[in-house]
């Protein structure tokens, strides 16, 4: 066989930076960011935004327009920012990466331009779609605009859109350019979008980092309360431990058949299909951590009284464990959700790998679920949230 082979190595960059207020003139966080090439030329940045954060930060959009004519000297917008409906449903069709590809050909962004995302993890999922197949990979700069993008999904490396009712079926993995975690922009959201990002720092510590997972259970009544200077604690960390595991994880693209930063998602994913995503992710991924973590006692992987911590400090942060789509069956009577093992497997590919509880902050990977024992865990979440249903006291009339 007549063969040429070489080995490939491309290094990338991966930068998270935090700050407040990113868009007061004063703060060069941004404008360093963009003008770091040590060039004096002027960097062009096209901008997309959340309507919501629009809507709950009025004057938003004219301090990102009063903050590249400050620095005009440096950048340049190349038109009003672009908005977009934000929340899994912005990620429902190619409509919106279409729009944002024809401001990019109209205004000559190039490869050496910027495309900026303010916004939730859908929103910069599919402007990151947008950036990174337009000439094939113009230059994208993240401003999460959640506790769930700034601890997670924007910092990641993923961008994607859904299609054929799964979720990010289209999609590529083109790390960012930088990302920019601005507390300030967490002000204006509400109670339930507060919490959303905090499942995913249970998550990561459960299976990665023991002394984490202890400071957010000594820190759970804070947390709740949505204690400023523990989110930001939260946050930083959680957002460190995932960046920790793109860089060193040796399959930062996915190439092979694990996901294991995804654990309690298998299950999560589908729920939120199931529920036409109304249960927002972090609420899905509560409950999938929970199926898990009682799947891994039932298992005899995971000792009980770790178990019972992890499902009262879910509770504790503010979680359901429970949602009704669990039990959504097809027309053969099967559980629907069981359905997301194979969808889990079949986006990569390969032998399905889950992650599982050995004990807190150690997870490991079994390759095949016992299927009665799953169903069980599901009773034993009905059965728990029944429970706590019938404890409430009812309030006076």
């Amino acid at each position: 066989m007549n063969t040429i082979e070489r080995q490939i190595n491309v290094t990338y960059r991966h930068l998270v930076r935090f700050t407040d207020g990113v868009f007061s003139p004063d703060n060069l966080t941004l404008r360093d960011t963009l003008a770091d090439r040590g060039d004096s030329g002027i960097h062009r940045g096209l901008v997309v935004m959340d309507e919501a954060l629009c809507r709950a930060q009025p004057g938003l959009v004219e301090q990102v327009n009063r903050y590249f004519d400050r620095h005009g000297d440096r950048l340049k917008l190349v038109c009003d920012p672009m908005q977009f409906e934000g929340g899994e449903r912005t990620k429902n069709s190619y409509f919106h990466v279409s729009e944002i590809h024809s401001k990019i050909e109209m205004h000559h962004i190039d490869r050496h331009s910027y495309v900026i995302a303010i916004g939730g993890g859908a929103l910069l999922d599919m402007a990151g779609l947008a950036s990174s197949t337009a000439h094939r990979g113009v230059r994208h700069v993240r401003i999460p605009s959640t506790t769930l993008s700034q601890a997670d999904s924007g910092v990641g490396v993923k961008n994607g859109i859904n299609a054929f009712g799964k979720k990010n079926f289209i999609g590529a993995f083109t790390p960012p350019y930088a990302v920019i975690n601005d507390f300030d922009l967490l002000a204006s959201l509400s109670d339930r979008d507060k919490r959303n990002g905090y499942v995913e720092a249970v998550k990561v510590a459960l299976i990665r980092d023991r002394e984490f997972y202890d400071w957010i259970a000594s820190e759970a009544e804070a947390l709740a309360a949505f204690s400023p200077e523990p989110m930001r604690r939260l946050i930083r960390r959680c957002a460190e431990l995932h960046i920790n595991h793109i860089a060193t994880s040796g399959d930062p693209f996915e190439f092979g058949s694990a996901r294991p930063l995804d654990f309690g998602h298998w299950a999560a994913h589908k729920l939120e299909q199931l529920s036409e995503y109304r249960i927002r992710h972090g609420e899905a991924v509560a409950v999938g951590v929970a199926l898990d973590v009682i799947y891994s006692r039932r298992a005899g992987h995971l000792e009980p009284g770790a178990a019972d911590r992890v499902l009262a400090l879910i509770e504790q942060l503010g979680f359901e464990l429970f949602a009704n789509e669990l039990l959504h069956e097809d027309e053969s009577g099967t559980l629907q959700v069981i359905n997301g093992l194979e969808e889990f497997r079949e986006h990569l590919g390969g032998e399905l790998t889950i992650t599982l509880l050995r004990e807190l902050g150690q997870g490991f990977e079994v390759h095949e679920m016992n299927l009665p024992l799953v169903i069980a865990s599901i009773d034993e979440l009905r059965d728990r949230q029944a429970g706590r249903e019938q404890t409430v006291i009812p309030a006076r009339a």
